[in-house]
């Protein structure tokens, strides 16, 4: 079986990372798998079993989400969003799929929706139409108005054959962020959390103290906030994993007192988690999953720019757990930082995540019967 996922991740990297988790559990299950990435390139993220095809990417403008920019940082223009779509057509027209599935869309990347409805139009014109699903982590961006509540109501309702959230419904059910009408919830199907395999292996932690910020260009005010206390703390030794281009590392090295050390994103950072005494991280998806499983002491300073609130709501839930202290961005000043790891590092321990972190293996299950189905009722 043909399966095809796409996703664009326009800030961090967080949905083009579990989309590859997905795609690593279908190609495990003996399917065909393509990920059609429009973000940028993840160099770095396992691919194994995967085709991944390449769009001309797109990313932010910060938190703005309306202003998509090229890698060069200017505005992408009308021809490049064409050469994106006809791009992204033409992989479909030439390996048909047998299930598609769009990440995020329809409830979010509402800025590409042009491309994203000449895909299901392109898809559902061909010989065999696919098995079209949406695939959506646990919290959405809560709609700022009823139109976006509307919009995706009706393309679930006209175009899709399903929604597959990735999350458990008895601890964060979409309607905890997202208004769920009854013709909605007939299409939901809960997978539980993705996230790898847990990992068993150490790595040497140059540092034990973990501070990271996904992997896209955002955390300045958490990098920032970790040197000042670094400073403040040259008994402990840092090791900063800072996502974006070389020269914002090169701009926060030559910041960093000498108890601190700085890198890119790296492969093994759930091991690193192991090893590490106290994780300081944003609250995204992934990251929130790999303190589960690691079970390692954390401080969680979600992600707030712009308006953002999923990872507020997130963390905010995490809280509740023992061994996790919670700090906004805002109050990043002074000795705050150490008061939070203070605090993390004081609770009872944590034991390692284990249940419902399959969501992976369910979806495949999940993907497999509802095609299963469709072609007996076809």
């Amino acid at each position: 079986m043909q399966v095809t996922l796409v996703v664009t991740h326009l800030l961090g990297t967080g949905h083009l990372a579990r989309a590859l988790t997905l795609g690593r559990a279908f190609a495990a299950a003996g399917d065909t798998v393509t990920v059609i990435s429009g973000g940028r390139s993840v160099p770095h993220f396992d691919t194994t079993g995967i085709t991944l095809v390449q769009l001309p990417p797109l990313h932010s403008d910060g938190t703005d989400f309306s202003n998509l920019l090229t890698d060069g940082n200017v505005t992408a223009d009308a021809p490049y969003l064409e050469a994106r779509k006809d791009a992204l057509l033409a992989h479909i027209r030439a390996t048909p799929p047998d299930v598609l599935i769009t990440e995020l869309f329809p409830f979010g990347r509402r800025g590409l929706k042009r491309e994203f409805q000449a895909l299901l139009d392109t898809a559902q014109a061909l010989q065999t139409p696919p098995l079209i699903l949406s695939s959506v982590r646990d919290i959405l961006a809560p709609p700022s108005k009823a139109e976006k509540v509307t919009f995706a109501n009706d393309l679930v309702s006209d175009a899709y054959d399903g929604v597959l959230v990735h999350s458990d419904e008895n601890v964060v059910a979409l309607q905890e962020s997202w208004p769920v009408s009854a013709a909605l919830q007939d299409k939901l199907h809960y997978t539980g959390f993705v996230a790898p395999s847990a990992p068993t292996e150490v790595a040497d932690t140059a540092g034990d103290i973990i501070v990271s910020a996904g992997g896209g260009a955002v955390g300045d005010t958490l990098f920032s906030a970790a040197l000042a206390s670094a400073r403040r703390a040259p008994a402990r030794s840092w090791h900063l994993l800072v996502g974006g281009n070389a020269a914002r590392r090169s701009a926060l090295s030559q910041a960093a007192p000498a108890n601190v050390t700085i890198e890119g994103p790296r492969p093994d950072f759930r091991e690193l988690l192991m090893g590490a005494d106290i994780s300081v991280s944003m609250c995204g998806y992934n990251t929130a999953l790999d303190v589960l499983q690691t079970g390692v002491r954390a401080v969680l300073v979600p992600f707030d720019d712009g308006g953002e609130v999923e990872q507020t709501l997130r963390a905010r839930a995490l809280s509740k757990l023992p061994g996790i202290a919670v700090i906004r961005q805002a109050d990043l000043l002074g000795d705050a930082l150490l008061r939070a790891i203070a605090k993390a590092e004081g609770g009872p321990d944590r034991p390692r995540q284990t249940a419902g972190m399959n969501g992976a293996a369910c979806t495949v299950d999940i993907v497999h019967d509802l095609h299963r189905r469709r072609a007996h009722e076809g």
